[in-house]
């Protein structure tokens, strides 16, 4: 029986728009071609699971109540159902906390491959930061970078070309060229 196939998205800057420490749904932009993007990805065949950092909640800029709010509000705005994502990972780690489930730690990734019987080879880790597409290299998967949200600078671009992470201007690019063939 064939292995799964899965994507790991990133939430801030890959489906909504980044905002500096999100608390308030109300201002939550979601990036619109998203949306349309993963509801091919899941037409042919790939697993869909959010892996985000959120240190605000260890810095105590928000609380958990509020990173779950917003992540409705981002269901609600794409109109995906609940069960979109076959499993979240919030990581409310700072970056100065021992890192359990922050990116770049593939702890998540690895749990999931685990638990749903995923080919690592046929997995992604999208987003729009170095941690994203390093989390996958370093779980045995594919990465990749959207130009969505971080600016993507040309020392950036080198470290992806040396490290074979390709960089889209989305994610509708993404699915587009590497999973719609």
């Amino acid at each position: 029986m064939a292995k799964q196939k899965a994507l790991f998205l990133d939430r801030d800057g890959t489906l909504i728009k980044d905002a500096h420490y999100l608390k308030d749904p109300e201002l939550l932009e979601i990036i619109e071609s998203a949306g349309p993007a993963l509801i091919k990805a899941k037409e042919v065949g790939y697993l869909l699971f959010l892996h985000t950092n959120q240190s605000g909640i260890a810095r105590g800029y928000y609380d958990w109540e509020d990173v779950y709010a917003c992540n409705q509000r981002m269901h609600d705005k794409f109109g995906w159902p609940t069960d979109f994502f076959a499993e979240v990972c919030i990581a409310p780690e700072s970056p100065q906390e021992k890192m359990m489930y922050r990116k770049p730690a593939p702890r998540f990734e690895m749990e999931m491959t685990q638990k749903y019987g995923l080919d690592p080879s046929s997995c992604w880790v999208i987003g729009d930061k170095w941690i994203d597409p390093q989390t996958g290299l370093d779980a045995g998967m594919l990465g990749a970078l959207v130009r969505t949200g971080k600016p993507v600078d040309q020392a950036l671009e080198q470290k992806a070309a040396a490290q074979k992470v390709s960089i889209y201007t989305d994610l509708a690019e993404f699915v587009t060229k590497e999973l719609i063939r």
